[in-house]
């Protein structure tokens, strides 16, 4: 007799393979990878300050409150206080004229920050320079006036003084004493006859993302005072410094332990604190009017003055570091944000008491490299999960 019996089913999972997702880097292991990394002699005891972006706290400090050397970290400051009283489209223009007064130049300025005073290093990157400006100006004074062009004059508005300086002694040295008056804007349009050329400057927040990615002490300098006298104070460093602890104070961030003698960090006598850093990093992260500022800050082994930092030292950090970097003699400074799976921080590392030699700042970058190599992850995608796999087979059996 044959007989319908007995229907199995054979069941078996085929293993799911889908990549391992990157989790949050646990604060407390972030705070443990610090302290042990900071701990030694290669920083020198370091100011180091870390907060979790998430929720504000500080997660690690050393020696966080005590006043350093900032070296170019304080371009972060200029670029805040420039976002915060300045307007991120504004342009600037400055144009060159043949004047209505015989053997005269009209130079009408704007304070443009963009201008350069090397015609190899403007032309490379596309801006306008001050000996453009001379060259064209001399040329076409020369044009203007057949004769002896010796005693000549220059009009000029809104020039750095720096710039004026350049001026007159390119003139000179070339057999022209050219007397500089200063007028209003207003009495330069009044004096220009016949143009001879104008240059426009890119909007603010390309030149700040510039400056940052690049460390442009000049660009920064200029930039932070003109910030200052969109605050209403002085167009210099006084201004500059009262403007950063303004800026400090209306982001709710205590400026206790601030001394500001230049925008760009070039002066020695510099300080803040790591914590005064981090929580102003913390504060413009996620805030719109703050983007250039953010977006401008070099990425790790990607751009700017961190290209070729973490390639050799800590590749797996590569693209997660986004920083200033601040370099001085004795000095190996970083600040800025790392990214650790789904989480971010902010961190501050304030290393100003190295020895003064290449070999222990390059030892300190190196180290501070490691120490982001050993606390950054990258957010991996969420895979759906491939659920077993199930076959049903009819088994016939005859009795």
């Amino acid at each position: 007799m044959k007989k319908f019996g007995i229907l199995a089913c054979l069941v078996f999972a085929i293993p799911n393979i889908a990549p391992i997702q990157a989790s949050a880097v646990d604060p407390l292991s972030v705070a443990a990878t610090f302290e042990r990394l900071t701990a030694g002699s290669a920083l020198a005891n370091p100011s180091v300050a870390v907060i979790d972006q998430l929720t504000g706290a500080v997660v690690f400090e050393k020696s966080a409150y005590s006043p350093r050397k900032p070296a170019s970290v304080l371009k972060i400051y200029s670029a805040a206080a420039a976002l915060t009283y300045m307007d991120p489209t504004e342009r600037f223009t400055t144009s060159a004229w043949v004047g209505v007064n015989e053997k005269s130049i009209v130079i009408r300025g704007s304070l443009d920050p963009w201008m350069s005073l090397s015609d190899s290093v403007a032309k490379k990157m596309g801006r306008t320079s001050i000996p453009r400006i001379e060259y064209n100006s001399l040329s076409a004074l020369q044009e203007a006036n057949p004769g002896s062009i010796r005693n000549s004059t220059i009009y000029y508005s809104d020039l750095y003084s720096q710039d004026v300086a350049n001026i007159k002694a390119f003139f000179a040295k070339r057999g022209v004493n050219a007397a500089m008056k200063r007028v209003t804007s207003e009495k330069a349009l009044e004096l220009s006859a016949e143009e001879i050329l104008t240059s426009q400057s890119p909007e603010l927040q390309t030149m700040l993302a510039f400056a940052l990615t690049w460390s442009d002490n000049l660009l920064t300098e200029r930039i932070a005072r003109l910030a200052s006298q969109a605050a209403g104070y002085p167009l210099n460093n006084e201004g500059v410094a009262r403007t950063f602890d303004e800026v400090l104070t209306g982001l709710g961030v205590d400026s206790k332990g601030l001394l500001a003698i230049d925008a760009s960090g070039l002066s020695h006598q510099n300080r803040i604190t790591a914590i005064q850093v981090a929580r102003l990093l913390a504060k413009v992260r996620n805030d719109a009017k703050f983007a250039p500022l953010i977006s401008g800050l070099p990425v790790g082994g990607v751009t700017g003055t961190l290209k070729k930092r973490f390639v050799d030292t800590a590749p797996q950090a590569i693209g997660l570091v986004k920083a200033k970097t601040g370099t001085l003699n004795g000095t190996a400074n970083l600040a800025g944000y790392f990214e650790a799976g789904d989480r971010e921080y902010v961190f501050v590392i304030i290393a100003d008491r190295l020895s003064r030699s290449s070999r222990a700042e390059k030892f300190a970058r190196s180290t501070v490299d490691r120490i982001l190599g050993k606390v950054t992850a990258p957010l991996l995608p969420i895979f759906p999960v491939q659920p077993a796999e199930v076959i049903a087979e009819e088994v016939v059996t005859t009795v």
